[in-house]
């Protein structure tokens, strides 16, 4: 595509999976970081929503407000059968804690063997489970959203030191390993950010005028979408 746009998101992993795959499809990809875009209390309140996609959708439209430029945001989570969805949309919060980066994912992995633990106890034994990830680009003239899974398996104890979240636990059905034992190049290829971003990419092939570029300095007008509650 040749364009810019910003990669809407603090997470240093998903900034290591996203940035690569991005630019494969030839965008020309910025953080907030180098756009010196502060961290608000705002953004904590964006991922109010029941589905991936209406929250990706709202961060892309704020970050598109304070930017002024072509923004791309995603919602991902862990799915587990077991748990009837659970933590799906909550998953980075899921445990409660407020911590951040390697403990937090400690404390919510805890988390989440003691519910399959629980859930094993009513009965629900089953550990089979899903990431899933919406991607939404917002721009000028629109916004477009798309979903991706990977499915897998939960198991008892942890597997690999790579990824992040609950990848030490996943045990990718593509691959036969755990996304934290997968290279990066190997996870790129099946995960659930890997097939919303493919999926995104084709819906958007043709959207933009060749000429335009999408310049970074391109301005665009979203209001931020419904709220709930």
């Amino acid at each position: 595509m040749g364009a810019s746009l910003v990669l809407a998101t603090r997470s240093a992993g998903k900034l290591r999976e996203l940035g690569p795959l991005l630019a494969q499809y030839g965008w020309h990809v910025m953080t907030l970081d180098e756009l010196a875009i502060t961290e608000s209390a705002e953004e904590e309140a964006l991922e109010q929503f029941d589905t991936f996609e209406a929250n990706a959708l709202a961060k892309a439209r704020y970050f598109a407000q304070r930017t002024g430029r072509v923004v791309l945001a995603d919602d991902s989570g862990l799915v587990v059968d077991a748990l009837d969805g659970q933590p799906g949309v909550r998953s980075k919060r899921w445990s409660g804690s407020l911590l951040e980066g390697s403990a937090l994912d400690s404390v919510n992995n805890a988390h989440l063997q003691a519910a399959l633990d629980e859930a094993a106890r009513r009965g629900r034994m089953e550990r089979t489970a899903r990431y899933a990830c919406a991607a939404a680009c917002v721009w000028s003239a629109g916004a477009c959203v798309r979903l991706g899974t990977a499915e897998g398996t939960l198991l008892s104890a942890p597997r690999g030191d790579g990824g992040f979240g609950y990848d030490p636990y996943f045990l990718s059905a593509d691959l036969g390993v755990t996304f934290a034992e997968a290279g990066r190049d190997a996870k790129a290829a099946v995960s659930h950010r890997a097939r919303a971003v493919e999926a995104l990419c084709a819906a958007l092939a043709g959207e933009f005028d060749p000429a335009e570029k999408l310049s970074a300095n391109l301005r665009v007008a979203v209001d931020h979408g419904p709220r709930s509650g």
